[in-house]
């Protein structure tokens, strides 16, 4: 990685006008930033140091990498370096049109668009005589428009997930500039999948260590699930007397599920201990034959659970399947990219949340559950994007208070802290006039205990960050929802209201 070149360009106007015009690379444009503020889901670095005349903006990453914005919202890696990125512009001035070119594609295919869009450069001014200067100055080579478009499409491919570009104010993902990758399944799997090949090879050690590893053990499972073969049953059942330990989970299910595929009614004894081991796992694996059952009852019930449940093909697994295998094994930034894409999607088409069989019902339960996803990855804007679009779907007063609840306790953690007072303030509006019976007994559940807490812990905040008239405004609305709950729901509240009343004296 070097910025060689770069230096050259800023020390000599000769050569940083020839870059400009024709190669379109114009050190100028830098002072004027991207079209919006922009922000990698990383976190990493950037530092913009050219544009071009269609908005576009050129960005040097933390490791050197240029990354390309267009103004139309797609972005991507073209170079580990900007020596590296200025060989593909002055090299393939017309780069952009071959973002989805292969070396696959073969030579004819690539020099007959390289060779198009070059023809149609010459029509409106040269190139060739200001390509050889500029290379020749910079001290770059001559490459093949072949081996260019190669380099260009193993520079997209790195751009996720650690390149990811958001837009800083709404957090959505710019899309991909060039080819997609592979799909997430693939990269999640892949030590699952040399687990099995050790598995099925007879490494002894490799049925120990993977038995006794969870997470190996689920990726072993799943890759299984998609890859069965008739001599697995052994080691099926020997995951599964070890997934036991991690109670019921999905990964338990399905390797009971790959035993009774097998209709070996020998199983039928073990199947029973597993389903017995808690109450979750019996709850799980209910409806499973009991001992005494024939082999095609015992296959009827493992086939009706696959097809419900597990399937053979990973492209029709859940997205979450993937995203928590990713971050089991610290692929944190796979996950969160993800997640992200798939918020994105939801925002674009709320008809995403539609049921099936009642088009004019939306299941919010997904944007719930992202906004505990990004919580956990501890990515509160990506959380609170989630939750505030949660909160705005919900139709019963209850749901509506319970998810005004949760995106203050996010915007309170996030230090949004006026956002905070006022989804509060929503709060309070739906418990006084809720339009509906479901909040009828608040005051007597964890609701209400949550709301009463949620108001105290927002006034330590604002009474810690300077805000004491606001503090005491709050204190006020919290010291009258808990006037309203029960004494049983009251009892864990009142320490921390005491805690909180002296406090905001304190701030004055």
């Amino acid at each position: 990685m070097t910025d060689h070149a770069l230096r050259l360009l800023r020390q000599d106007r000769r050569l940083a006008e020839l870059a400009a015009f024709p190669f379109d690379f114009d050190l100028d444009r830098a002072a004027h930033g991207p079209v919006e503020e922009v922000r990698l889901a990383s976190g990493g670095p950037l530092e913009a140091v050219a544009g071009d005349d269609t908005g576009g903006t050129y960005f040097v990453c933390a490791d050197g990498s240029v990354l390309y914005a267009d103004s139309e919202g797609a972005a991507g890696i073209i170079g580990s370096s900007v020596d590296e990125a200025l060989e593909l512009v002055i090299g393939l001035p017309g780069w952009r049109g071959c973002t989805r070119l292969s070396p696959d594609d073969g030579e004819e295919k690539i020099l007959a668009c390289v060779a198009e869009t070059e023809d149609e450069i010459r029509e409106c001014y040269g190139i060739d005589e200001e390509r050889a200067e500029l290379r020749a100055a910079l001290g770059f080579p001559e490459r093949s428009p072949i081996e260019l478009v190669g380099r260009l499409r193993t520079a997209l491919l790195r751009t996720e997930p650690d390149f990811v570009l958001l837009n800083a104010d709404e957090g959505c993902a710019y899309d991909r500039l060039g080819p997609a990758g592979p799909p997430l399944w693939e990269t999640v799997l892949a030590a699952g999948r040399a687990d099995l090949a050790r598995l099925r090879e007879g490494d002894h050690t490799a049925w120990r260590e993977v038995a006794e590893d969870p997470v190996r053990r689920r990726l072993t499972l799943r890759a299984a699930q998609f890859d069965r073969a008739e001599g697995d049953l052994e080691l099926l059942r020997h995951l599964l007397r070890h997934e036991t330990r991690s109670s019921m989970t999905d990964e338990l299910r399905l390797a009971a599920v790959l035993v009774g595929l097998h209709g070996d009614t020998g199983d039928l004894p073990l199947l029973l201990e597993v389903r017995e081991t808690d109450f979750d796992t019996a709850c799980g694996l209910g409806g499973m034959p009991e001992p005494g059952a024939g082999a095609d009852e015992l296959r009827q019930w493992a086939r009706d659970l696959d097809e419900w449940m597990f399937g053979t093909d990973p492209a029709d697994e859940p997205v979450s399947t993937w995203t928590d295998l990713a971050r089991d094994q610290g692929m944190t930034d796979l996950a969160r990219v993800t997640l992200i894409r798939e918020l994105d999607s939801i925002v674009m088409d709320q008809s995403r949340l539609r049921h099936p069989g009642a088009p004019h019902t939306l299941a919010t339960g997904p944007l719930s559950a992202l906004a505990q996803d990004f919580e956990e990855l501890g990515d509160l804007p990506q959380a609170l994007r989630a939750q505030r679009l949660y909160a705005a779907l919900q139709e019963t007063a209850w749901d509506r208070a319970s998810a005004r609840h949760t995106l203050a306790r996010l915007e309170r953690e996030a230090g949004e802290l006026p956002q905070a007072v006022d989804s509060l303030a929503a709060v309070r509006d739906a418990l006084a006039t809720p339009g509906d019976a479901s909040l009828r007994y608040w005051q007597r559940v964890n609701l209400g205990r949550f709301i009463a807490e949620e108001h105290y812990r927002l006034t330590l905040a604002l009474a810690d960050t300077g805000r004491p008239e606001e503090a005491r405004a709050l204190l006020t609305a919290a010291d009258a929802v808990l006037g309203e709950l029960s004494d049983n729901a009251a009892k864990g509240v009142r320490e921390l209201a005491e805690r909180t009343a002296a406090r905001v004296r304190e701030a004055g």
